[in-house]
């Protein structure tokens, strides 16, 4: 497993040519746009969000993206749930995954991307939840369990226009 800077994370989600699949396991970030005092750089950060889900889309590539929540839900995700039907809106297709429906799960310990079906790649965080790091692997064998792991817990989980936070 490598170990990569923040700009070469950038750099490969905006490489990616055909999906790019995000599991999300915190209930908050340390990095919070919805906080920052000055709700018009709030809105630049959001749409520019917004404006790089549709061209992605408008790319082809496939966007989905599951949010694991804790119910009741934190203030946070109930942030994050108003702001994502933008992201569904532009095109990105978002499940949220209730805590109770995932205890029979093998989830990654880190929130992960699986990149075009052949690398994924982790997002550390520390005990703050703050960003830590980032590590990335292309072995056939993790990216399969990385899938697969994926893959059922998006089976599990509640498309964005069915889910109401708690």
């Amino acid at each position: 497993m490598e170990s990569i800077s923040a700009e070469r994370r950038s750099e490969l989600i905006a490489a990616t040519a055909v999906s790019l699949w995000k599991l999300e396991l915190l209930d908050r970030y340390g990095i919070d746009v919805s906080r920052r005092s000055d709700p018009e750089q709030v809105e630049a950060v959001r749409a520019a969000a917004v404006e790089q889900t549709a061209a992605r889309v408008a790319k082809g590539i496939e966007l989905r993206r599951i949010k694991t929540v804790s119910e009741p839900a934190s203030e946070y995700m109930r942030g994050a749930y108003a702001f994502t039907s933008r992201l569904v809106e532009a095109g990105e297709d978002v499940r949220w995954l209730p805590r109770r429906l995932a205890s029979a799960l093998f989830l990654p310990g880190n929130d992960m991307f699986v990149i075009d079906g052949a690398m994924v790649m982790f997002n550390l965080h520390d005990g703050d939840t703050n960003p830590a790091g980032q590590q990335l692997d292309d072995d056939p064998v993790l990216v399969a369990r990385c899938r697969e792991a994926f893959e059922a817990a998006w089976v599990l989980a509640v498309p964005h226009r069915d889910f109401q936070p708690a």
